[in-house]
């Protein structure tokens, strides 16, 4: 079974506005190698996300648009049970963070791939390494 993976918001938004960036050698090696899990609460932020006019300067929206299908399109989705989100609630510092520990433990993810310092202090998190992209790509080549 591969390895499963979970890229929270700021990670992937990263890796679609700077080709070849460290977040995007961390998803692209990723996509190659593990499974990436989403669920619905992930995909709506992304999609909100990656609209923003903001982002129009560094890459187009419909190349931020196109991004995004594709990492739906090879994400394996989860449902977030409330028992799941009780179990998580209150265990990270900015509380807007806890479907991301929800999802992990959802799809019994090995991985978060995050640079939010919120979640960073919780590496370990039940089990569940929580590394910045450039530790994800230095695990993968151990």
């Amino acid at each position: 079974m591969k390895c499963r993976v979970v890229f929270d918001t700021s990670s992937l938004v990263s890796a679609s506005l700077r080709p070849s960036s460290i977040p995007d050698r961390a998803l692209t090696l990723a996509l190659k190698s593990c499974q990436l899990c989403s669920c619905a609460d992930s995909l709506a932020q992304r999609e909100e996300v990656l609209q923003r006019p903001r982002f129009d300067a560094y890459v187009g929206r419909d190349t931020r648009l196109a991004f995004y299908v594709t990492i739906r399109s090879h994400s394996q989705i989860f449902a977030l049970t409330g028992a799941v989100l009780n179990q998580v609630e209150g265990q990270c510092r900015d509380g807007t963070d806890d479907f991301i520990l929800a999802l992990a433990l959802a799809a019994q993810a090995e991985v978060i791939v995050t640079s939010d310092k919120d979640l960073l202090v919780l590496h370990p998190w039940h089990g569940i390494a929580i590394l910045k992209p450039a530790q994800f790509l230095a695990q993968a080549v151990i």
